[in-house]
């Protein structure tokens, strides 16, 4: 049996790339009725495989892209202890290999190229509504930080 592997995304990985973002799009729409009307885009995919203060890695099994997630370094508010850190996001498995472990491999990749690069802070957003995704980020170490709020 082929194992996961956990490698860089590269070009020729996007258009694999921007059928997962309409994963992303799409399982969120139910939980944000503020996303605008389709079609509409998260991520350009290219910048952030070029970035040099990006990270995009993709979960490979039997040469077939499974999932996907990217680190970016980002500056922290003037106030904060820390003055930069990593930003996590366009986290995606292929439905068929959820719960397989996939998400966390991403994950420790993504949190090794951070500590790398000595960002010991990492955050994420998540909708309130997205409990296993919640529940798969808390497994892993993250808490529950902050509560952004709206109004009509």
């Amino acid at each position: 049996m082929d194992s996961i592997i956990i490698r860089a995304a590269v070009l020729d990985d996007l258009e694999v790339l921007r059928n997962f973002e309409q994963g992303v799009i799409k399982a969120e729409r139910p939980l944000d009725m503020t996303l605008g009307p389709d079609p509409i885009s998260y991520y350009d995919l290219k910048a952030l495989l070029l970035n040099d203060d990006a990270h995009l890695v993709v979960a490979e099994l039997g040469g077939k892209v499974i999932a996907s997630g990217y680190a970016m370094i980002k500056t922290a508010k003037p106030y904060l202890v820390h003055d930069r850190y990593s930003y996590l996001g366009f986290m995606y498995t292929v439905p068929e290999y959820r719960g397989r472990g996939v998400n966390t491999m991403i994950l420790e990749s993504l949190r090794e190229w951070s500590y790398a690069r000595g960002l010991k802070e990492i955050r994420l957003e998540v909708y309130s509504g997205n409990e296993r995704a919640i529940r798969a980020y808390e497994k892993v170490g993250f808490k529950k930080h902050m509560v952004e709020m709206r109004l009509e």
